[in-house]
């Protein structure tokens, strides 16, 4: 079975999200009831809006259980060494020498407006293993990409 490296942060969000959802399961049987107490299931829009938002709370309580039960938890601050690993916070500069700083994440953690990105997007894939002063070449499907890696930290 294969581990889903993740930050405590995102197991924590994952775990609330999964209690949300569970709780989420009674109010959905009883507007199931509800519904079914309208008569004719054919043509009962309520009916049928509450079985379909009941399999999709379903699908997503299944998904979000199988990352809990799989996930691998990194402390970054417990990190070391002078290579990029998932946790590694990144400064980077861009093909216009503008600075950019990423931390390495899981990808349920993921968000690049607010510098996290996935260990599995195809910058973080190219960062992972570099050293401080090497340079990372990205295709992205704006065209390609360059970086230099000004300094890694574990933080």
């Amino acid at each position: 079975m294969e581990k889903v490296p993740m930050l405590a942060e995102g197991y924590e969000k994952l775990t609330a999200d999964l209690k949300q959802l569970r709780a989420e399961r009674p109010k959905i049987v009883d507007a199931i009831e509800e519904a079914r107490a309208h008569g004719d299931l054919s043509e009962n829009a309520e009916y049928h809006a509450a079985k379909e938002r009941q399999g999709q709370v379903e699908a997503q309580i299944a998904d979000i259980e199988d990352k809990v039960t799989r996930a691998q938890i990194i402390d970054p601050a417990a990190l070391s060494g002078d290579k990029i690993v998932f946790g590694a916070t990144v400064h980077l500069l861009d093909d216009d020498d503008k600075p950019v700083k990423y931390q390495i994440v899981g990808q349920t953690e993921a968000d690049a407006t607010n510098g996290r990105i996935s260990y599995n997007s195809p910058l973080g894939r190219a960062l992972i293993g570099k050293k401080v002063g090497e340079d990372v070449e990205v295709t992205v499907p704006a065209g390609d990409k360059f970086y230099h890696i000004e300094k890694i930290e574990f933080i």
